[in-house]
């Protein structure tokens, strides 16, 4: 039972840890903003309510979906394992060593959207798909579901239910983020936001290299 515990509470925290970079909560809000800002409190709830809503099914779907893409084409978990802590390290070392900031996509969207106030027709492509769930975030997805793989079902389940509850988590961090755009950007601030950017990508970099040693010692079992 402990380690049954303890597998749920590690997948938890690498799920949380590996979805924050790539859907970055806190970037995606300042992208998002301009489409948000001239619309009514009442229609920016629903906005934005509709946006979690589209994102956690495009997760979801990423996730179960992820293990039959595998079987269709015939990679193996460790494989995946290996490529996929790979490419998460890279976003993490990415991170660590860029020095610009996002200004130029949030200028770039402000000026493709300024003078609307109904965005209905936009709230799932490009609000939700690819500014908050994109390739990367499903690339992440397809790695967590072949890294949460058991033969044991019982297994599987915990390991399952701990990635659905980091994936409610960041759809509630995206919820919060984006109804709160403006405070946000008043509070946090540019020196705040590159501190939090470097912190977390320092564990998104530790967790990929984890899940990559994870799959080596797989394929190296399989022999």
């Amino acid at each position: 039972m402990l380690a049954e515990y303890h597998s749920f509470l590690h997948l938890l925290f690498i799920g949380i840890i590996a979805l924050f970079p790539v859907v970055n909560p806190i970037g995606s809000a300042l992208i998002i903003n301009p489409y948000l800002a001239k619309l009514s409190e009442n229609q920016k709830k629903n906005a934005v309510r509709k946006i979690t809503v589209y994102a956690f099914f495009i997760c979801i779907v990423s996730l179960f979906a992820g293990h039959w893409i595998l079987e269709l084409f015939g990679i193996s978990i460790p494989v995946i394992q290996v490529a996929g802590g790979i490419l998460i390290c890279k976003m993490g070392w990415a991170s660590l060593s860029s020095d610009q900031q996002e200004n130029s996509d949030k200028n770039i969207t402000e000026e493709k959207d300024s003078g609307k106030s109904d965005i209905s027709d936009q709230l799932f492509y490009p609000l939700t798909f690819p500014i908050t769930t994109g390739a990367g975030t499903i690339s992440v997805l397809f790695t967590l579901s072949a890294h949460s793989a058991d033969k044991n079902w019982e297994n599987y389940l915990i390991n399952t239910s701990a990635i659905i509850l980091a994936i409610l988590f960041m759809c509630a961090l995206v919820f919060f983020f984006y109804s709160h755009t403006k405070k946000i950007i008043e509070k946090l601030g540019a020196n705040g936001q590159n501190i939090a950017n470097r912190i977390f990508a320092f564990l998104i970099f530790c967790v990929g290299l984890e899940i990559a040693v994870t799959g080596v010692k797989g394929i190296f079992h399989q022999f």
